[in-house]
């Protein structure tokens, strides 16, 4: 069974707030559960399928009774900030499988207004919280290994900061949206060396759901058609110790089976939605997506490359985890969401990318430098 071109995306939402004080995490996602279904134009009554991770409050019963659903399939698998990506995937095998016919998948949380809840730690974590590692200095870790290996610079990483800013300033809901420079980025202050606050991504109120359906049924709807044609998962740790390279991410194994289900290279993608959770992130999964070279990232991502109208591989022209949104700590599903805009020729009439018909939506979940899974999904129009 192949689940290529099984799942439409039929509606999309991402919440409009970056701070929201005043509303529960249920609530948010309740809020844009609604925002999708009337994208899509289909009740809650729709709905035979759900599909959340570790922000949801309560966890997959808990919002299921919240949001007044009755569902014949139901997925709770967390990976992180690409639990959402890893779903859409998920959602595609059941509905090739028959399990449900429209599927929700919804990401909500309050990281500004509130502190995050405890982060779950595994076996290892004895050892490794012992010696003080956090997510700045773990992926500052990856950048300086890059660094020493390949000669990337931080002028090459703050150019993926400017071609965010750039796509920011014309996102009216981008928590960011001055755009910068290079010299900007490299004079805000260091947090981990060599990663300035600038090559970190924000951190937001908020959330986004999508609509996942069936080809029948999305055709049956007025929105343009998009569906996912590849997809793939990975997960990367260091085994113990026996795998410590910290310069490549487990993209170098999500991403082959989606390009081979897809039947398309990295040169025919129109546009990236790349997880930017920090500028090391993103060059990193670039190259092992494939777009170049491994070692020649910096490279790739200097001069301007990146910006829509600009350079040859358009990225995250809502402006990203890195000016626009984050929410939850979590950005594989504004990935998504700005993709299927492209697709749709919804995005901003300044970074829309010209007949866009294939884009790549990627996603890690976890920390670069300790473990983490990956998902990669291909998505075209139709």
């Amino acid at each position: 069974m192949t689940i290529r071109g099984k799942a439409y995306i039929a509606g999309i939402y991402e919440h409009p707030t970056r701070h929201a004080p005043d509303k529960s995490i249920a609530q948010l996602h309740a809020e844009v559960a609604k925002g999708a279904l009337d994208d899509a134009g289909l009740t809650k009554a729709d709905i035979d399928g759900y599909f959340c991770a570790g922000d949801a409050p309560g966890g997959v019963m808990a919002m299921v009774d919240y949001l007044g659903l009755k569902v014949r399939h139901f997925d709770s698998t967390d990976t992180g900030g690409c639990s959402y990506l890893v779903h859409l995937g998920h959602a595609a095998e059941a509905i090739a499988a028959g399990r449900c016919s429209i599927a929700l998948i919804t990401l909500a949380g309050k990281p500004r207004t509130g502190a995050l809840p405890p982060r779950p730690v595994g076996a290892e974590g004895d050892f490794e919280l012992a010696y003080g590692a956090t997510t700045h200095n773990v992926y500052a870790m990856c950048a300086a290994r890059h660094m020493h290996q390949y000669g990337t610079t931080s002028e090459q990483l703050a150019w993926i900061k400017v071609a965010a800013s750039h796509h920011a300033q014309y996102n009216e809901h981008a928590m960011l949206r001055d755009v910068v420079t290079v010299e900007d980025v490299l004079n805000s202050p260091l947090i981990a060396d060599p990663l300035h606050r600038m090559d970190c991504c924000v951190v937001t109120d908020g959330g986004g759901a999508l609509i996942v359906t069936t080809e029948e049924i999305a055709r049956s709807l007025k929105k343009p058609l998009v569906r996912m044609i590849g997809a793939g998962e990975a997960i990367k740790g260091p085994r113990g110790g026996h795998n410590l390279d910290l310069t490549y991410s487990a993209g170098v194994w999500s991403a082959p089976p989606a390009f081979e289900m897809a039947g398309v290279t990295p040169k025919d993608i129109k546009y990236a939605s790349i997880y930017d959770s920090f500028t090391i992130t993103v060059l990193m999964q670039l190259e092992d997506l494939g777009f170049c070279e491994k070692g020649q990232g910096g490279k790739f991502v200097a001069d301007g490359n990146l910006i829509s109208g600009v350079g040859k591989l358009p990225f995250n022209t809502d402006g990203g985890g890195l000016c626009s949104n984050h929410p939850v700590n979590r950005g594989g599903m504004t990935k998504l969401l700005e993709a299927v805009r492209q697709l749709r020729g919804e995005a901003h009439p300044k970074v829309q990318v010209p007949n866009c018909d294939l884009a790549i939506a990627h996603g890690t979940g976890g920390m670069l430098g300790i473990r983490h899974a990956a998902s990669t999904c291909i998505l075209e129009r139709v």
